[in-house]
């Protein structure tokens, strides 16, 4: 009896996530195909490996000894083909990118442009999202991620640390002159998630009074500010950038983490993963004082502005 490897897999999705939905997502695929995988894999083995709950898909006994297996199938595939990727010296092919969308959107993407330029036959594919991608089972190649802990890295991941990053706090230029003519009205705290102001951003000059505003995603949260709707965190490199707003008087900037540049065993080998690791990590220095929120906004909107400037020349060459 042979065992088809891609049943293992959407077997180990719904395991891992304990809904065929969930595991549909992941894969890419609709939950239909997830089920039928499912029933294929409990056909060959003549054995149920999940009980239907109403939360969600419970392994079975039989079902728990068979993911034991398929984690080290899983592991032996994945060990498979980091090794033989690993001697691709090759400067072509996928190289796939994670990252928090405010570093994709708003400081790294005239960085992607110069490196493309300089490789064109890399196939760059930016991941921007929050969640992170797990580098052993292959979902990206390199990832930009900003740690809090240097402890909680994963001991099986290559990391090449870089430049710390700050938040601050931030308001439309018009809100601050409205404040400073007692025009302004109570001054609303925009929050992306249901917890109040934190404790580091609490200031001493603008008082927060107003009904806190919720914006969970990051261009909505960002227009708000920009609106003048209240005042916000955002990192520096975000906050110093922005033209329409400003820092608010009297606050501080906040630590946000250092930014590491994270790839994982053979995969790191490779020719186009070394040359990308080696390029963003000497652009990440070049950023330094902008991520930690050293530079003042003149010195940095000029220095960008002039990246990108310098990105775009260059695609149109």
């Amino acid at each position: 009896m042979t065992i088809d490897w891609d049943d293992v897999r959407y077997f180990l999705a719904v395991a891992r996530h304990g809904s065929v939905r969930a595991a549909a997502a992941q894969l890419e695929v609709n939950h239909t195909t997830v089920l039928r995988r499912i029933a294929q894999l409990e056909a060959q083995l003549h054995s149920q490996l999940f009980e239907k709950l109403p939360a969600g898909y419970r392994l079975t006994e039989a079902g728990e000894q068979v993911q034991e297996l398929a984690e080290q199938m899983e592991a032996s595939s994945n060990l498979l083909v980091s090794r033989v990727s690993g001697r691709d010296q090759a400067v072509r092919g996928p190289l796939r990118v994670t990252m928090a969308p405010t570093l994709a959107t708003h400081l790294l993407m005239p960085d992607f442009a110069a490196f493309t330029r300089q490789h064109p036959e890399i196939e760059m594919e930016i991941h921007s999202s929050l969640e992170n991608a797990n580098l052993t089972n292959r979902e990206a190649d390199v990832a930009l991620r900003v740690v809090f802990d240097r402890n909680s890295l994963p001991q099986n991941l290559h990391g090449v640390k870089g430049p710390d990053l700050s938040v601050g706090v931030y308001m439309s230029r018009d809100l601050l002159a409205a404040w400073k003519d007692g025009k302004s009205g109570n001054i609303r705290w925009i929050s992306k998630n249901i917890e109040g102001v934190p404790e580091w951003a609490q200031g001493d000059v603008v008082e927060i009074t107003g009904a806190p505003f919720r914006v969970p995603e990051d261009a909505a949260h960002l227009e708000a500010m920009r609106l003048g709707l209240g005042i916000s965190a955002l990192p520096s490199f975000v906050g110093d950038a922005e033209p329409l707003l400003v820092r608010v008087p009297g606050t501080r900037l906040g630590p946000h983490g250092t930014l590491w540049v994270l790839t994982q065993g053979e995969t790191r080998k490779t020719k186009r993963v070394r040359l990308f690791t080696e390029f963003i990590s000497e652009r990440l220095r070049a950023h330094a004082g902008v991520l930690a929120g050293d530079t003042s906004r003149q010195d940095q909107s000029s220095k960008l502005d002039s990246h990108r400037r310098t990105a775009i020349s260059l695609q149109n060459a």
